[in-house]
């Protein structure tokens, strides 16, 4: 199953660019938000297995959001691939990775314009994005994949001076610019990718590509990441929890590479799609 946000409307997606909208198919039981839909996850899953036709759509990519634009929290966790905390100069974690978080007005559609913060270093960050479809609460990592909505594809776009500005980083605030959480183009539940726990992901920069991963070099894979952030916060309906970036990003060549005005970056996970952001520098008033 594949829901999208078209124009703030929860919409099972059935075609390319066509599906249902949920809130007139299921006369007004679910929907007409993505946020009303998490909240009765289970529900929604055994309805939309059989949702009736007669309320179908059709949308373009600029009419979508992200598949969960109101979350309660956005989880972002940091080295969870070897090759990406070998070039960032730091060792592999043996317990938790560093966690963090995207401000919740960060967060745009797959295909955003983002403007360069002046005197920036903007770099790119693909990650495989989990949506939370039920509460979980010190959770088991065997019950973690029961309390995930679905996948979904994220940019951790990030700037490293903010980020890195001492006397301690500012991770949150540097990776918060608006637009700079760009999440979709759709959630696509478990079931309907190739192997939920291995996914080939990777951004390209104008054509060229820059990171090319699998999922199955997660250094905690999903299940584990849920089920251990659980022990400390509550993960609710809704929640975001972007999973780490493979090896890649621009601030860990030699030399140093970073987003410049005018170009163009495209994310794909396969199974799921791709989303594209074009950069800008600020304008002048």
């Amino acid at each position: 199953m594949k829901l999208a946000n078209v124009d703030g409307r929860a919409v099972l997606v059935t075609a390319d660019n066509a599906g249902l909208d949920v809130e007139r198919a299921s006369n007004g039981k679910f929907g007409p938000d993505l946020a009303s839909v998490y909240a009765n996850w289970d529900s929604f899953r055994s309805w939309a297995e059989q949702a009736p036709s007669g309320a179908e759509v059709s949308f373009t990519r600029s009419q979508l959001g992200s598949p969960s634009p109101a979350p309660g929290q956005i989880v972002a966790i940091g080295l969870n691939y070897r090759a990406h905390a070998d070039e960032s100069g730091f060792a592999a974690p043996d317990r938790l990775p560093p966690v963090f978080t995207k401000f919740v007005s960060a967060l745009t559609g797959p295909d955003a314009t983002v403007v360069i913060p002046p005197g920036g270093n903007v770099d790119w960050e693909v990650e495989l994005v989990v949506v939370i479809g039920r509460t979980a609460r010190r959770i088991g990592e065997d019950e973690a994949w029961d309390h995930v909505a679905g996948l979904t594809i994220g940019q951790d776009i990030s700037e490293r001076v903010s980020q890195l500005a001492g006397p301690a980083p500012q991770f949150s605030l540097g990776k918060s610019f608006p637009n700079f959480a760009p999440v979709g183009p759709w959630l696509v539940t478990p079931d309907e990718v190739p192997d939920r726990d291995d996914l080939r992901l990777g951004c390209a920069v104008d054509g060229e590509t820059v990171q090319d991963g699998r999922t199955r070099d997660l250094i905690f894979p999903v299940a584990r990441l849920v089920a251990e952030l659980s022990h400390t916060i509550t993960l609710s309906p809704g929640d975001l929890v972007f999973t780490g970036t493979p090896a890649g990003v621009g601030m860990g060549r030699d030399p140093k590479r970073f987003l410049r005005p005018g170009n163009e970056l495209t994310s794909w996970i396969d199974g799921i799609g791709e989303m594209r952001q074009a950069f800008e520098g600020e304008r002048e008033e």
